[in-house]
């Protein structure tokens, strides 16, 4: 199993990122899939969860509205659409598959001016 975040960077508030997460290894379109993200100093959290068939979405409260996760089974790749950063969005964001708890590397995103 392996799991390849990128998409990540520098942005100002009020702006953009899509992140991406490209899975090998598994049969992609059997699993529940999630983007979860990690500041300095703060635990780990759910950012956002997508059943695998592309029909259920889940979200953390706080990004509610702002964020939006899909997913391609064709391309095994699943999609965080991150619109109105806010600088407490800055963390490090990870792709997780739950079932046998595999996890990417993460990549970073910075909101900030």
């Amino acid at each position: 199993v392996q799991l390849v975040e990128s998409g990540g960077g520098l942005v100002q508030p009020g702006g953009s990122l899509r992140l991406s997460c490209v899975a090998s290894g598994f049969s992609f379109s059997l699993y529940v899939m999630s983007w979860y993200r990690q500041a300095p100093g703060k635990e780990r959290e759910m950012v956002a969860r997508i059943d695998s068939f592309g029909h259920i979405t889940h979200y953390a409260d706080s990004v509610k509205g702002r964020f939006t996760i899909s997913r391609d089974n064709g391309k095994n790749t699943v999609l965080l659409q991150m619109n109105s950063l806010k600088p407490e969005d800055t963390a490090l964001y990870y792709c997780r598959r739950r079932d046998g708890d595999y996890w990417g590397q993460g990549t970073q995103v910075t909101v900030s001016s």
